[in-house]
């Protein structure tokens, strides 16, 4: 997994790309711990993301969680495949996604 970070202003845009799994998921939330101060707008760019595990779908519901004191969280370019893991989670239910 490779993560991408873009600042502009209180926008945080992140793109992940490969697979997010166990091996990987506490590497992004360290990366965000480290990233969301100020931060109002987190999009996460999932266009190059292949495969989520639910250690992947866990570091989600934590920046969830965070997003919703300070801010919103959106969730862009989802690929089928992912998708359908957060339909099958109930994820798709608690994030905003847009095709």
């Amino acid at each position: 997994m490779e993560i991408k970070k873009e600042l502009n202003g209180t926008t945080l845009t992140v793109q992940i790309i490969g697979r997010l799994d166990a091996s990987n998921a506490q590497e992004l939330t360290n990366s965000l711990n480290a990233s969301l101060d100020g931060v109002k707008e987190l999009i996460f760019d999932f266009a190059s993301l292949k495969y989520i595990a639910s250690a992947g779908l866990r570091a989600l519901l934590m920046a969830q969680k965070r997003m919703n004191k300070q801010g919103s969280m959106i969730i862009r370019h989802v690929d089928e495949t992912v998708m359908e893991v957060l339909e099958m989670t109930g994820f798709a239910d608690l994030m905003t996604i847009e095709k």
